[in-house]
């Protein structure tokens, strides 16, 4: 989505090969399932690492996003790219105090354009990369991550089940059954020995404390950060939350605490606000940030919260390890040669001790 409202295109490139598909076929699809939809079609691809291709739908009147899964070509793992997921919560999200943009159709039949795909709404507005919020005052960025934090509480708050969306995923345990599937995912890709990773693997489950054994569920967003937000032109509102692909139901405090990373990362190394000074930039340290989610959900005092906190960055950093871990395997494999995986990749032994280090403070 564009940074810039007033250009239609900026963050769009176009088409490429792998993700080319037939756009009169689509325009004579959308001429019989979107509502309003009046051709003639145009078509671009936004930029971005995202592993579902987004384009961008443009005709006279209006103007549509289009997700789908990769192309004929590409080798999908079973439970990946479930593009039917996102439109489901997107859809049952709808009319919630949590912002998403308007789905229009779902298409999984995949002889139209030869992969699954949906429509929704293109929502205008601007997308913030630079955690440390440049060019805004004090009281700018602070009313911008207060407004970030009604937005997750919000989410986390949701009756899932009077939305229609009791079955999005399993309750309980959550915890144990995502420890466990990281730690099989690492060790099914373990390029170079990470000592910290085998630790980390024996120690979160024998250290998990009694707040993340609660049977709390909730809709989680699974990578809810700034830059997954579009916030209105002007005001410190958001209008929609993007990026809904690793989503299930799921326990609302290890969503957060994955938000709450960006305290902890440097800012030099990846968008993180570590190291920052932020009362001089109006961004809330991450105790008020905690105790602001606290009050809007109920869920815990961040006093009791104190003693588990280390654990869920553990947790998170752990997992995230694991993630990039799998993209150091399929550099190996020659699967993800660019400089961009190769970097990603090679971040996962650092990461791994970090979270390490987090364990020591427990």
């Amino acid at each position: 989505m564009s940074s810039n409202p007033t250009d239609a295109f900026v963050g769009t490139r176009p088409v490429s090969a792998p993700h080319a598909f037939d756009v009169a076929a689509l325009a004579a699809w959308m001429t019989q399932h979107v509502a309003g939809f009046v051709g003639p079609l145009t078509v671009e691809m936004f930029k971005g690492g995202q592993s579902n291709p987004t384009y961008k739908l443009v005709t006279p009147g209006r103007t549509y996003v289009m997700r789908a899964k990769p192309g004929p070509v590409a080798k999908l793992l079973p439970s990946a790219h479930a593009i039917e997921r996102e439109f489901a919560v997107m859809k049952g999200l709808a009319g919630t105090a949590v912002p998403v943009a308007h789905m229009h159709a779902l298409c999984e039949d995949e002889a139209v354009i030869g992969r699954a795909f949906y429509i929704m709404e293109f929502v205008e507005g601007r997308v913030l990369w630079d955690q440390g919020l440049p060019g805004m005052t004090p009281a700018e960025r602070g009313a911008h991550y207060d407004e970030m934090n009604r937005v997750i509480a919000a989410l986390h708050t949701v009756d899932f089940k009077a939305q229609g969306l009791e079955h999005y995923g399993k309750s309980g345990n959550y915890f144990e059954r995502q420890i466990g599937r990281w730690s099989k995912q690492y060790l099914a890709s373990v390029t170079q020995p990470i000592p910290e990773m085998d630790r980390l693997i024996e120690w979160l489950p024998a250290h998990m404390p009694a707040s993340a054994r609660t049977e709390l569920t909730s809709i989680v967003h699974g990578d809810f950060r700034l830059d997954n937000l579009i916030f209105h032109p002007r005001e410190p509102r958001v209008l929609a939350v993007l990026d809904w692909e690793l989503s299930t139901l799921g326990h609302p405090l290890a969503d957060f605490s994955y938000h709450c990373m960006s305290w902890h990362i440097d800012a030099s190394q990846f968008r993180g606000i570590g190291g920052l000074d932020l009362a001089a930039l109006g961004i809330p340290r991450e105790q008020d940030y905690i105790r602001r989610y606290c009050e809007r959900t109920g869920f815990a005092t961040p006093e009791q919260l104190a003693p588990d906190w280390n654990f869920y960055l553990a947790y998170n950093m752990f997992r995230i390890a694991a993630i990039l871990q799998g993209i150091a395997k399929r550099v190996e494999a020659g699967t993800a040669s660019s400089e961009q995986a190769r970097a990603n990749g090679a971040r996962a032994r650092p990461m791994a001790e970090l979270a390490w280090r987090f364990t020591q403070k427990s």
